[in-house]
């Protein structure tokens, strides 16, 4: 079973199962004015007075991905930001192929567009191609190594390529640089974070571990259930395992390891 997530940065960790889909992205971050827009009360997408790219937002906040790909189409051809909230709209309809074709067109407006970049690699990733996934990531990082969601998404190709050093040392960094990295959610932005795993148990066991680590208890504790309930079969070590170190007093921490869970 592969578990699965995405997010619009258009970029951390929802439960859908299933193969993996373009929708299990989600954007990061919106761009300030479009996210002004959001929050207040939505405005008809037909009013002129908004851009074609905010008009896009507000599609793709709708879950209009049709209709986004056709305003965001309104931008100016010459920016790679065009191309690129083209191919997201694309790539949330599950349509790997065109969103890969608009990506591509946006790095070759600018070769050092890590979000471009960024989002070939969720195409690889969604093929199952995850060692081209890897060298998508670690190009990107190579113009944008602040960024969080693409460390995250590093990390997650590691991961799935069984790397699991590899991939914590990159969580690491993405939590470093972003303390929310795991729970941000979105549906406008440039950037497409991987959320799906196969090894569900395993893979919310290092994120409590990396929460341990961090001094966020709350959520190593809710990251710990999450393995638990899902059959983590290294639970003798859990106890033992010093980024629980801070917790292993804790009455709570306690009864969760002495509670039997059917896996999900």
């Amino acid at each position: 079973m592969r578990f699965r997530t995405l997010s619009v940065i258009f970029l951390a960790v929802p439960a859908l199962l299933g193969q993996p889909q373009p929708s299990n992205f989600l954007p990061a971050a919106a761009d300030t004015a479009t996210a002004t827009q959001l929050a207040s009360p939505i405005a008809p997408p037909g009013k002129q007075d908004l851009s074609p790219e905010m008009r896009g937002d507000i599609f793709m906040a709708r879950k209009m991905y049709r209709e986004a790909a056709e305003t965001y189409q309104q931008m100016p051809a010459s920016m790679p930001v065009t191309w690129n909230k083209v191919g997201i709209a694309y790539h949330q309809m599950s349509q790997l192929n065109l969103a890969r074709k608009f990506y591509e067109r946006s790095v070759k407006l600018n070769p050092e567009y890590a979000e471009a970049i960024n989002n070939l690699g969720t195409v690889a990733y969604a093929q199952k191609n995850y060692r081209r996934a890897t060298n998508y990531y670690k190009k990107a990082l190579v113009y944008a190594p602040a960024s969080a969601s693409m460390h995250s998404n590093l990390g997650t190709a590691y991961f799935a390529r069984k790397k699991y050093e590899l991939a914590a040392a990159s969580y690491q960094a993405a939590l470093n640089l972003d303390p929310n990295v795991f729970e941000n959610r979105g549906s406008q932005g440039t950037v497409l974070q991987e959320r799906s795993v196969e090894e569900r148990a395993k893979f919310h066991y290092e994120l409590a571990k990396l929460y341990g680590k961090s001094g966020q208890m709350d959520r190593a504790m809710q990251y710990l259930r999450k393995a638990l309930e899902e059959g983590l079969t290294e639970r003798n070590k859990i106890a033992a395992d010093e980024a629980f170190q801070a917790l292993r007093d804790n009455p709570e921490f306690q009864a969760l390891l002495k509670t039997e869970f059917r896996a999900l």
